[in-house]
């Protein structure tokens, strides 16, 4: 059934001057103006289009996609203050409302936000909101150690980073695990870390457990044959030299380093690592 926010498979009813008449069930009529009509149609054909209501609030079709969908967080530019709120840009002809009541601070023209998207049950608009923590959800966590998740960046603490886990819970991202400067709204991979008795979530941005070892493993001994059977590389690297080189933590290094040993691959030396 055809919602508000939503993509839909439309049946065309028939054309008109301002364009192309749907049938979208429910909610009626909807207008897919000329301006968005497709090169090939039909009466009777359909069209996949999202819905949303114009600037004088009617329903109304596009055949473009909105760089956010309801229920999404995204980072949105602001590109113009009114009256009733900020206006933010999410690709499509009508900008898209921040309204007053959902600005957790005031908005300024040109800067992005992080924002979730929502439909407004009153007015049935598609509006967006930086009040975020009022969405996310406090139910007990289903996600397992170990598992591969979607991170949103959304603020950053002492300890580290805050993350939206595939668009639902919160948890953190340690300092110590991260090696570039995260920015609010930066989408990226990541892993559950732990789930703590209190039910809060560490994050990691490296794949956990033996998997994460295995993989490095293979790395470190294909560098090792690039670079002629030696690296200049050690436990006693500096961290920022180590993730530069691999992208990893002098810890999980340390612990492939290890391995490689165990198993006889390699020889430590005191001017770097080389390939037995």
């Amino acid at each position: 059934m055809p919602e508000i926010g939503q993509r839909a498979s439309l049946v065309i009813l028939r054309e008109k001057p301002v364009g192309l008449f749907l049938d979208a069930e429910n909610l009626g009529e909807i207008l897919l103006p000329r301006r968005e009509m497709p090169k090939l149609w039909s009466v009777g054909g359909s069209v996949d289009v999202f819905i949303y209501l114009d600037s004088e609030d009617r329903l109304v079709a596009t055949l473009k996609q909105p760089r956010a969908m309801p229920g999404d967080f995204a980072k949105l530019q602001v590109v113009a203050l009114t009256e009733v709120g900020a206006f933010l840009d999410w690709g499509l002809p009508k900008d898209l409302l921040i309204p007053f009541r959902e600005q957790k601070v005031r908005l300024e023209v040109g800067k992005s936000y992080l924002v979730r998207l929502l439909v407004d049950q009153t007015s049935k608009r598609i509006i967006a909101t930086t009040r975020l923590a009022r969405h996310l959800d406090t139910t007990p966590v289903v996600f397992t150690k170990g598992e591969a998740v979607d991170l949103t960046i959304f603020g950053k603490t002492p300890l580290g980073y805050k993350a939206i886990i595939n668009g639902s819970h919160t948890g953190l991202v340690f300092g110590n695990e991260v090696f570039q400067e995260l920015s609010q709204g930066e989408k990226l991979k990541g892993f559950i870390a732990a789930i703590r008795d209190d039910g809060k979530i560490d994050l990691t941005l490296h794949p956990p457990g033996r998997s994460r070892i295995d993989g490095l493993e293979q790395q470190m001994i294909g560098e090792l044959i690039a670079r002629g059977g030696f690296w200049n590389l050690s436990d006693k690297s500096p961290a920022d030299e180590i993730h530069s080189e691999l992208g990893v933590s002098k810890r999980t290094f340390k612990q492939t380093l290890g391995s490689l040993l165990k198993k006889n691959l390699i020889t430590q030396t005191p001017a770097g690592i080389r390939l037995n």
